[in-house]
């Protein structure tokens, strides 16, 4: 635990109306040409015309691209960075949820005049070369990390993902200002919610590089979720919980960008896949069932969680364990999201094949604290269905 490498953003800006800080970082350079990516999300609720404020007032050129969409395929992001070369843009302004800041961090390499690299190249674990464009990232959602995390997630095909994962894709600057998250939909808002909770858990858990650092980051990350995220569904314009919420979200990807998550990211990973269930939805789908087959492996960690949360628990590993399961289980509850596959419309013929999908993600479940076989998966699947 004492030997270990941590990695994050080198600048990070936080608090309500923080955006305006983007006046500063465009002075100290000369930037010819800034892309903000987004999607029409974005622009049709006008939640990026404090940005291009900024950028009018400053005189500053620019393009929007939007045409961002979930999940991103290759097929987006080529378009994607084709527009940028077309523009010949030299700063990266993405402006979303974790899929528009995943695509951002991919234009900020391959739209940059020197990189020789195809998109083909950047797959698997530290492929990514340098140059790279300047790039900043503005989370509008409270879940993914993705503002501090050195991960893309591709949509390669009909139903699959890859990862891309370097240091190069660490943002220079990522900016949390709540202000952009006060209109989500409840349910973004407790789906998102509920995946930066997965990612504290499992940075927590996570087996090869679990370490002090990453440890603290994602016991904080978990403590303000779990304050926060019941204020924000009950109260939406709560703008200070908000805040807390994009804080606990960057916490958490900064811990998990460290350690790992493991077997409920695999498993959710095919139920977006194949059936296009958001992806904080689809973890909170299988959270529970993979808590419980963690347990014997896990409890220690699950008892020093609950204990964290709420001190005034007490009583053996075994029932500290069982009380936060049972913790987490009230949150997904209370968050209003369908819970059992069934009632999303996917076929129970369809769980061996998610089970044989989720089992492709060696990258993950590497990660997990209990090893898992194709059968435990298929467990899982059916204990939800």
């Amino acid at each position: 635990m004492s030997q270990f490498h941590f990695q994050s953003v080198p600048q990070l800006i936080s608090g309500l109306g923080s955006i305006q800080e983007l006046k500063i970082l465009f002075t100290k350079q000369c930037y010819q040409h800034i892309l903000i990516v987004t999607d029409a999300g974005m622009l049709q609720h006008q939640l990026h015309l404090p940005i291009i404020e900024i950028l009018d007032k400053l005189q500053l050129h620019y393009s929007l691209y939007d045409a961002i969409q979930p999940d991103p395929s290759e097929a987006i992001i080529f378009a994607a960075v084709n527009f940028a070369k077309a523009q010949t843009v030299d700063l990266v302004l993405g402006f979303g949820g974790g899929s528009v800041l995943d695509v951002a961090k991919v234009i900020a390499i391959l739209a940059h005049p020197q990189q020789q690299q195809t998109l083909a190249d950047l797959y698997g674990i530290d492929q990514v070369q340098l140059p790279r464009l300047p790039l900043i990232l503005v989370p509008t959602t409270a879940g993914t990390g993705s503002e501090v995390t050195p991960i893309s997630i591709v949509t390669t095909g009909e139903t699959t993902k890859t990862g891309i994962v370097s240091p190069v894709l660490f943002a220079d600057v990522a900016i949390l200002d709540a202000t952009f998250t006060q209109y989500l939909p409840a349910a973004t808002t407790a789906a998102t919610g509920i995946d930066a909770m997965v990612h504290a858990i499992e940075a927590y858990t996570s087996k090869l590089k679990k370490n002090f650092y990453s440890d603290h980051l994602a016991k904080q990350a978990l403590l303000l979720l779990n304050q926060n995220l019941p204020l924000v569904l009950k109260q939406p314009a709560d703008l200070a919980a908000r805040q807390n919420m994009l804080l606990g979200a960057m916490l958490a990807g900064q811990a998990f960008a460290n350690a790992p998550v493991g077997a409920v990211h695999a498993l959710a990973y095919p139920l977006g896949g194949h059936f296009h269930i958001a992806h904080g939805h689809s973890n909170a789908l299988v959270l529970i069932e993979v808590l419980k087959f963690n347990a014997p492996h896990a409890k220690h960690y699950y008892a020093e969680l609950i204990q964290w949360l709420d001190p005034r628990c007490s009583g053996s590993v075994d029932g500290l364990c069982d009380l936060f399961i049972d913790h987490m289980q009230r949150h997904l509850n209370q968050s209003g999201l369908i819970l059992q596959l069934s009632q999303l419309n996917i076929p129970e013929s369809s769980l061996q094949l998610l089970a044989e999908a989720a089992m492709q993600q060696t990258r993950l479940l590497q990660n997990n604290p209990r090893p898992m076989q194709l059968e435990d998966a298929l467990a899982i699947y059916q204990a939800i269905y």
